[in-house]
């Protein structure tokens, strides 16, 4: 009688710890894993994995206060560029906000003196490349963490395109993203193209300033962009694949200098004076 207890008792200890064990098992499976997005899942959009850039969030100061002189700036920036959207520099606004594609190539093409599409497919693919690693993993542990409110949300009013408002409503606003792909593209064709560095450089600087010409963004999400474009190139000057397709790209691009297809840098005006 006592082994018959004992016998019942085991059994009924196995029923429990199987039970907590199924229990356990599909909490777990209840979980979602983690949505990977980086080198590791778009090969075509990263060469770099999470965690590779700096941490945006530890490198940049929190978004200013709306008591604050920087803040104050933001407001008469955003009122600057409402006055611009219905000029030809507006338009240029609306044309920057389309990143995806071929649309960061196709702003920068001028600039850099050759157009960047099929017939230069090691500058293109760099460029493409490299694009979330700057506008995503460079910016994405400040936004996801301060999750600042968009000015177009801010103020309640439209931006220069409301066909993206609703989408880019729940993305935070510090720092730009597009800013930081344009910095970023910026400063990698001007190490390719040097001779042509101050129209690949302005075109960069305009890009992040478009973003504020449309109300997507603050003049100060617009600042931390440029910090977090430039970072993320540091980074990516690190990274093995990067340097071979960049080692392609100049290459690339040297072939096309000598066959006479690269415009030629627009000369700088000089300043006179007189003793």
């Amino acid at each position: 009688m006592k082994n018959l207890h004992v016998s019942t008792l085991r059994n009924a200890t196995c029923i429990i710890c199987l039970a907590v064990a199924t229990l356990f098992s599909s909490a777990q499976d209840a979980v979602p894993a983690k949505k990977i997005k980086d080198h590791r899942t778009n090969p075509e959009l990263f060469f770099l994995q999470e965690g590779d850039v700096p941490n945006s969030y530890l490198l940049l100061p929190p978004p200013p206060d709306g008591a604050s002189i920087t803040f104050l700036n933001d407001q008469a920036r955003y009122t600057w560029g409402k006055t611009m959207r219905n000029t030809p520099r507006g338009d240029q606004a609306v044309t920057d906000a389309r990143v995806d594609g071929n649309g960061v190539p196709e702003a920068f093409s001028e600039a850099f003196g050759v157009e960047i599409d099929e017939n230069t497919p090691e500058i293109l693919k760099l460029v493409i490349g490299m694009r979330e690693d700057a506008g995503d993993l460079g910016t994405r542990e400040a936004k996801n963490y301060y999750n600042r409110q968009r000015p177009f949300s801010f103020y309640d009013e439209d931006t220069c395109n409301p066909e993206q408002q609703e989408e880019l409503s729940t993305n935070g606003s510090y720092p730009s993203g597009h800013t930081s792909i344009g910095w970023a593209t910026a400063l990698v064709l001007a190490e390719i193209n040097p001779e042509r560095q101050n129209e690949i450089l302005k075109r960069g600087y305009e890009m992040g300033e478009s973003r504020v010409i449309c109300g997507y963004h603050f003049q100060s999400d617009v600042d931390a962009g440029r910090i977090t474009g430039a970072v993320t190139v540091a980074r990516l000057h690190a990274d093995p694949a990067f340097q071979e397709q960049l080692s392609k790209a100049k290459a690339e691009f040297s072939r096309l200098k000598k066959q006479g297809k690269v415009a030629k840098g627009t000369p700088v005006p000089t300043k006179t004076t007189t003793d």
